[in-house]
């Protein structure tokens, strides 16, 4: 039977640095190999005893002046070590006695970028690049791919991994890069067609298919994505990134049902996410099965407790079924997480308003006026709030400020009418109502909503059947 490899290299490697130490102590005739003072080395920088891994490296140059290979591994102790400009002397030594070793412009970048140097980095690796081919040239691609993410050069990322596909298309780690850059760049149209390329001589590429279809993603393009995507899965069924991504083009296209199936498959492949859970949620919300909607923007919740939104959803979906008090509910744990959150206050408004808890409403509207004082729809819901609990005094003022902050939007001129009318003051009512009229006709219809009845007040329907016949 044959002896484990591991035990025998084991016992090769103790063997080594037995003979190491009796070198180091000037015991019998030890000599060791060049290859033998590698190995070495490589022990102590694995077991991090780097002061013995350096010192194993200085005695094998001082045995083999002339080694590239053991110059090269102590620079690469003294760059960990952080003593830059002693490596790059070193490096610069065994560049003269072996310039074709790979190692050398790896490390030498190493050491430019720790020297804040990326421009002596860049023009290494363009130059090292017309020097080596196949895997090295690869791996040299990737290294100055790595010197533009630090130096924020993110085109000329795309440049090196796109050089790499087309040397070498099947290439796992270029593949899942590029989508990234692709994004982050916004170089659809090159991807698609670099894809397409790699497809035609790949076509079992899910990599390839599930990048293509990104791109067309990126660029709106969402039955193409959706097409591409179905080619990464029927390749590989358990993709589940490239379901997640189809069931938001599906989303993008409204179709939810088809959304909602691909996104289900991701719950089976994958462990259970929020996001997943809300995006159906989402789907049945837009599909109004509201019930279903709030089930799994609850599943959502129960994964990330601290989101409020999620809290909000499930309060919205309420509110389209006018539960008031259910929605109520929901939107107080939202706002134990942010109080102050405009969305959360206007929502909180409207159901304190639809219970009858006027002065409650206002308050939450008031919150909401206050964090967004240009908003209209802001202004809007505090006005309306106040005239339906007859506050109309101060319904006036509050019309009179969003007048002046809006700029006059008309239809807060429509409310100041409603208000005057309320207030008794038919002549001030019908005045600002003309004014109404003349600035946006359309806007009559948030009159009426407010209070159908002013189309039972004669003078007003007079002032509303003048204008559309002077018009």
């Amino acid at each position: 039977m044959r002896e484990n490899p591991f035990r025998q290299d084991n016992e090769e490697i103790r063997e080594l640095v037995k003979q190491f130490q009796n070198l180091k102590a000037g015991r019998g005739n030890s000599f060791l190999e060049e290859e033998a003072f590698e190995k070495i080395i490589d022990y102590f920088d694995d077991v991090e005893d780097l002061p013995q891994a350096l010192e194993a490296a200085e005695m094998g140059i001082e045995q083999y002046p002339y080694s590239s290979a053991l110059l090269i591994k102590k620079a690469d102790l003294l760059i960990a070590t952080r003593h830059y400009n002693d490596a790059l002397e070193i490096l610069d030594h065994a560049e003269l006695l072996d310039s074709n070793d790979i190692n050398l412009y790896i490390l030498k970048t190493d050491v430019y970028l720790a020297l804040d140097q990326q421009e002596k980095a860049v023009e290494l690796l363009e130059n090292a690049l017309q020097l080596f081919d196949g895997q090295e040239r690869i791996e040299l691609l990737f290294e100055l791919a790595d010197v533009y993410d630090d130096y924020e050069e993110f085109d000329k990322i795309f440049d090196c991994l796109k050089l790499i596909l087309e040397q070498e298309p099947n290439n796992e780690e270029a593949l899942y890069k590029i989508c990234f850059w692709t994004d982050f760049t916004g170089r659809n149209e090159e991807s698609i067609t670099l894809h397409n390329q790699i497809i035609e001589e790949n076509p079992y590429s899910e990599l390839a298919w599930f990048n293509l279809a990104a791109a067309f993603q990126g660029l709106k393009l969402y039955e193409k994505a959706i097409d591409a995507y179905k080619y990464a899965v029927a390749i590989d069924e358990k993709f589940d990134y490239a379901y997640r991504n189809m069931g938001d083009a599906f989303i993008r296209l409204r179709k939810y049902r088809d959304a909602i199936e691909v996104l289900e498959k991701v719950l089976e492949l994958s462990r259970p996410e929020d996001v997943i859970y809300e995006a159906i949620g989402h789907c049945y919300d837009r599909m109004k099965n509201f019930a279903q909607a709030r089930f799994y923007y609850r599943k959502a919740s129960h994964l990330n407790q601290g989101d409020s939104k999620l809290y909000y959803k499930i309060a919205c979906t309420y509110i389209n079924e006018e539960q008031w008090s259910m929605a109520v509910k929901q939107l107080e744990s939202a706002m134990q997480i942010h109080r102050l959150q405009p969305e959360y206050n206007l929502a909180m408004g409207e159901c304190k308003m639809q219970l009858g808890d006027y002065k409650e409403a206002i308050q939450y509207f008031s919150n909401v006026v206050r964090q967004r004082p240009r908003n209209i729809s802001s202004w809007e819901a505090l006005i309306r709030c106040l005239y339906q609990g007859e506050f109309y005094e101060e319904a006036l003022e509050q019309a009179k400020a969003a007048i002046k902050i809006t700029e006059s939007k008309p239809i807060f001129i429509y409310y100041l009418s409603a208000i005057y009318l309320a207030l008794g003051k038919t002549k001030e009512a019908l005045l600002q109502l003309e004014a109404a009229l003349t600035a946006s006709p359309r806007l009559l219809k948030k009159l009426i909503h407010l209070n159908p009845a002013v189309l039972r007040h004669q003078l007003v329907i007079e002032v509303i059947a003048h204008h559309k016949k002077n018009k």
